[in-house]
């Protein structure tokens, strides 16, 4: 099958979407960007929309349409807390109506779907790191269930058109992941973290902070994603996909302070509900079947993210507060 054909990716207009629709059209794909634009922005596609290979289309995966294509990514659904927690009967509807019209539109095309599943899908794991034969701890009546328990519905909707239709499907379980273009209001710990640091502002911490998170820089996991969607029809997953360097939520906020001189003091508050303490992916699966692992260090990867939202954060100061700030 040759790779260059015609691809959608539905939630494109969102941070790891648009990284996705980026690297796909420069491969020579054309390229459908699927958005609601209820968390996705323009401005994340805006480098890409004069490209002759590239489309957006506004509309919500819950409701029906149709498109030929040869592949489909599924990454349309809210991420951060704040956001999937505002809706929650939306978000449900986004893993399990649109996904079934997706699959559906997979059927009749013929074409390969990669579902983008989560960590999530493990609660608060009882088993550290998580493989992905582990079933998870998961509460179905939390406020986290829209989005965790939405995410494995989807891959029961996934497995089930596999083995009663023949679609041939790709699931992802994606580890936290950060990076350029996620939204300064997105949060989540790593922007949350960033945006206080480079204003000075209290770093909050939810918890004691003694939680851990393993965080995969943007590039990686679009490789991983890729990899994936072109690997062997047998290599159905899901496979976890995420970085294994486990660190403390205040070994994170540390690093940040140091790689930014901030002057911003650590702040302790309550831990919301359903909060996992552990998260750590197991990714023997995804180096023994696709090749991959990470290979941006956290360092590395954070001074990428800080200087895209020092840019951000200097280009919304006022006219006046950006003079100020350059001969200050």
């Amino acid at each position: 099958m040759s790779w260059s054909s015609r691809v959608i990716v539905t939630g494109g207009a969102g941070f790891i979407g648009s990284h996705l629709c980026a690297r796909l059209i420069d491969e020579g794909h054309e390229v459908v960007c699927v958005d609601n634009f209820s968390t996705g922005r323009l401005d994340n596609v805006s480098d890409l929309i004069e490209r002759w290979n590239f489309k957006v289309l506004h509309h919500d995966i819950t409701a029906p349409f149709d498109l030929a294509a040869q592949q489909i990514f599924n990454l349309a659904c809210p991420a951060s807390p704040a956001h999937y927690q505002a809706d929650p009967i939306q978000t449900l509807k986004t893993c399990i109506v649109g996904g079934l019209h997706l699959l559906e539109m997979a059927r009749r095309n013929g074409a390969r779907i990669f579902q983008a599943s989560t960590s999530e899908v493990y609660g608060e794991p009882s088993v550290h790191p998580q493989p992905e034969s582990y079933r998870g701890n998961v509460s179905p009546t939390g406020v986290r269930a829209c989005y965790d328990e939405g995410k494995r519905a989807a891959e029961t909707l996934f497995f089930d058109y596999h083995r009663q239709h023949g679609v041939r499907i790709k699931v992802g379980r994606i580890f936290n992941t950060y990076g350029p273009r996620m939204g300064e209001q997105d949060g989540r710990v790593v922007p949350n973290f960033i945006v206080q640091a480079l204003q000075d502002q209290p770093i909050t911490i939810y918890g004691d902070g003694t939680q851990t998170r393993c965080f995969c820089y943007v590039d990686d996991l679009i490789e991983g994603i890729v990899r994936l969607m072109r690997s062997d029809d047998r290599v159905t997953g899901p496979i976890n996909l995420g970085s294994a360097e486990e660190v403390t939520v205040v070994q994170l906020a540390e690093t940040i302070l140091e790689l930014t001189g901030s002057r911003s003091r650590l702040v302790l508050r309550p831990l919301p509900s359903d909060d996992p303490s552990r998260r750590r992916p197991d990714t023997e699966r995804a180096r023994s079947e696709l090749g991959w692992q990470p290979v941006v260090g956290l360092q590395e990867g954070l001074s990428h993210t800080i200087a895209y939202f020092d840019a951000l954060l200097r280009a919304a100061q006022p006219r006046d507060a950006r003079k100020i700030a350059l001969t200050a």
